[in-house]
Order: C-alpha cells, then structure tokens, then sequence
C-alpha cells in the first residue's frame, strides 16, 4: 500500500511538471493577448498582437533601409543629447543589441577562473575584448548573467583566467539562466 500511495505522488509530481510551465505559458499568452487588444478596442481575439508584431516588423523594415536609416541614425542623435533620456534609451538600445541583430555580443562564452586555490570558475560571455583604451591591455570585459534573472554582474579579467567555450552563445546563456539545469544541449 505504501509503495503504491509513493507512485501516485511520483505520478502526481511528474504531472506537475509538465502541466504548470504549460498552463503558466498559455496563461501568459492569453494575458498577453488580452491585454493588448484591450489597449486597441477590436473585436477579434488576437488581432492586436498582430498588428504590433507587423508594425514592429514593419519598422525594422524601415530603418534597415538607406532613406530611413538616415533618419534613425537623426533620431538616435537627437536621443542621446537629452541627458537623462540618455542614458536610459542607450542602455535598452545596446541591451538590446547585444541580444539581437548584426552587433550580438553574448557570442563568446567563456569559463573564467574565479579562484585557482579552490578551482571555482563562472561561465560568462566576453562583451569586449580590447580594453587598451583605458589601459588596461591585459584585460577583457566579462558579462555573467545570473540564474532565473535578467540580471547580472560585469567583470574585468585577466585573459590569463578566460578560457573560450565551445558552445554556442545561446546554448551558454540557457545554461546560465537555468542555473546548469538546461545542460549544454541546442534545442
């Protein structure tokens, strides 16, 4: 009787696991739908998503091409000369960039060497690589996210302590953000 009730709750565990990440997924779709056509008052269930998913496709469009990238390459201008605005619209912009177009920067994983005596090391992603301009020649600049956040702390290293991964950018940074439970497969 007692192996049969620990079965059930394996089962019922087991169940847990895949039933919740479904439902919160689908929940948050559907909040998220919700919420947006709500914002624009239509009739039909999802049409607001997308008519935002087109329009932002539709901006990219846009400023990839020369007569609009004249004006964006204006606007950024015109953003960066409002100091407070400043510094909030370039740090989304390059967090942003860093995670998608032609300027990634989470492309180059990286073991570090946090601390030789009790071999401890962190995965990170190198986000510069030539930091002469300040003097420091030796060094690299070193981004490690953290688990279950979009947040993270910022290194300088020695490269002496950089060790290249032989992952892919994406692969390293589920690993990161799911603490190491992800493993190092691509999916």
């Amino acid at each position: 009787m007692k192996n049969l009730i620990g079965k059930i709750v394996r089962y019922f565990f087991n169940g847990t696991l895949f039933i919740v990440p479904l439902v919160a997924t689908v929940y948050f779709f559907i909040q998220a739908f919700q919420w947006l056509d709500s914002r624009l008052a239509l009739p039909y269930p999802g049409v607001g998503f997308a008519i935002i998913l087109s329009a932002i496709t539709l901006f990219g469009y846009l400023t990839t091409n020369f007569a609009f990238r004249t004006m964006t390459d204006w606007f950024d201008q015109v953003m960066n000369r409002i100091p407070l605005v400043k510094l909030l619209y370039s740090s989304v912009k390059d967090l942003l960039a860093a995670f998608v177009g032609d300027k990634r920067k989470f492309n180059k994983p990286v073991l570090v060497t946090i601390n030789k005596e009790n071999s401890i090391y962190r995965i990170g992603f190198i986000t510069q690589s030539d930091l002469s301009e300040i003097g420091l020649a030796d060094m690299v600049a070193v981004y490690f996210p953290q688990s279950y956040a979009f947040a993270g702390d910022h290194f300088v290293v020695a490269k002496e302590n950089i060790k290249p991964l032989n992952v892919s950018g994406s692969v390293a940074m589920k690993f990161i953000l799911s603490g190491g439970i992800s493993g190092f497969k691509e999916s």
